[in-house]
């Protein structure tokens, strides 16, 4: 029986090439059937209905060969155009390079929240001699960073630059300071300004990280920034993209853009926050990059309400698809670029904010989608989720443009407790099929 069970020599077996090794496994459509010949149990291969030429073993994928001619001309190519890449950055920086850093003495920070007290590390970062005051409210954070420099609130684990200091002291802090970082939420901003405008001066460039809209007024922080300080003049930068505080405190690569209609200013604050982990763009959509980064927030707590009522990922791209779509439609009307929307401020900034964890307004939403009430969510927060309150101008916006936006308003009426989100989700099911635009 043994002897039955070997497999033939390869001359004998017309399925094996003579060259092939006699004892590899058999192809995968030969059989072993028992048939009773003469009452003697006898091992006989048969074959499927298939021909003996598809018997053949399946031939193995073949690779390019890495000394071929093709291969190497590949390759060639693929390092000439990195070098050449690299040529053109190294000849770009040299062109761009300025003083702006060396010229920097003195940068204010206005707010003591986690993504201000990231911006303050990361420009005491860039250069040692440099003085960043942190402007707070909180008396007890502000002891933290002086005596121990940690921010005890936000980040108790990340030492913070000798460089910080923090003050409550709103003359002492914007006295001779070179740029201002706001980063007071949108909805205090403008009695937050009103209270140190007479400590600012004229020239003083404000660099805006506030994303929101003001909920009574729909102005813009480009807006706000200049009517608080009663100058409409005043030098104002918004920086937005994706960018979480605690990846920034890490010293994670990260991509943000600068907008100004000033391109020699946007110019000089990439020069100055631009740095081995932070890089900086250029762009003079101001109005693009702050509506983009406002309506974003409002995006991620629908995101957030999907997750929260465990809806799938299928339901899931397509409500942030459909949102994309009317950020973009109302953006154009008022004016921003189209390349602003698919870029950092945009897309960028709605793929971070709608799908990772870290998300304060994703967070949000996906309290609401599991069933909270809206005010024990807000309770419970230490920091401002501020697609809340820009939820609010949704519907006025949409209103006043003339815009349908669909998604986004359902966010406005789930916050205003007039619509459940499982009611929500059956109502946008509903909505007529229509051609995408």
């Amino acid at each position: 029986m043994a002897a039955l069970l070997e497999p033939p020599p390869p001359f004998l077996n017309p399925l094996l090439p003579p060259s092939s090794n006699p004892t590899r496994p058999l192809p995968y459509n030969l059989k072993f059937k028992r048939f009773n010949l003469s009452n003697n149990p006898t091992l006989l291969l048969t074959l499927h209905s298939q021909p003996t030429t598809c018997c053949a073993a399946t031939p193995q994928p073949e690779f390019p060969d890495p000394t071929s001619e093709p291969t190497r001309d590949r390759r060639r190519a693929v390092r000439l155009a990195w070098e050449k890449l690299v040529r053109w950055s190294r000849s770009l920086r040299s062109k761009n390079k300025t003083d702006v850093l060396e010229r920097t003495n003195k940068v204010v920070v206005l707010g003591g929240g986690s993504f201000a007290t990231a911006m303050a590390a990361h420009v005491a970062n860039r250069k040692d001699q440099m003085e960043v005051n942190m402007l707070m409210r909180d008396a007890q954070v502000c002891q933290s960073i002086n005596e121990n420099h940690y921010n005890s609130k936000y980040f108790p684990e990340h030492k913070l630059p000798e460089n910080v200091i923090a003050t409550t002291d709103a003359k002492a802090a914007l006295l001779n300071a070179d740029y201002c970082l706001h980063a007071v939420p949108v909805q205090f901003s403008a009695s937050f300004l009103e209270g140190i405008a007479e400590y600012v001066y004229p020239e003083l460039p404000f660099i805006s990280v506030s994303k929101g809209l003001e909920l009574n007024t729909l102005r813009t922080m480009s807006q706000i920034i200049p009517q608080a300080l009663k100058n409409p003049r005043q030098p104002f930068i918004a920086l937005s993209g994706p960018s979480f505080a605690l990846e920034l405190m890490n010293k994670l690569p990260t991509a943000m853009v600068v907008a100004s209609k000033d391109k020699k200013l946007a110019n000089a604050v990439q020069q100055l926050l631009a740095s081995s982990y932070l890089r900086i763009s250029t762009s003079s959509d101001v109005t693009g990059v702050e509506v983009t980064g406002a309506l974003k927030n409002v995006l991620a707590i629908a995101a957030g309400i999907v997750d929260g009522m465990s809806l799938g990922n299928n339901s899931k791209a397509a409500l942030v698809s459909q949102g994309c779509s009317e950020i973009r439609w109302l953006a154009t009307k008022m004016g921003a670029k189209p390349t602003t929307i698919t870029g950092l401020s945009g897309i960028g900034d709605i793929m971070l904010t709608c799908f990772v964890n870290l998300s304060r307004n994703r967070t949000v939403g996906v309290r609401l989608g599991s069933g909270e009430k809206l005010d024990d969510i807000l309770s419970s927060m230490n920091q401002v989720a501020e697609g809340v309150s820009t939820a609010g101008a949704v519907i006025a916006l949409a209103q006043k443009y003339n815009v349908k936006m669909p998604v986004l308003t359902a966010v406005a009426r789930i916050i205003d407790n007039e619509l459940t989100p499982k009611k929500a989700v059956f109502e946008l099911m509903s909505l007529p099929q229509v051609e995408e635009v």
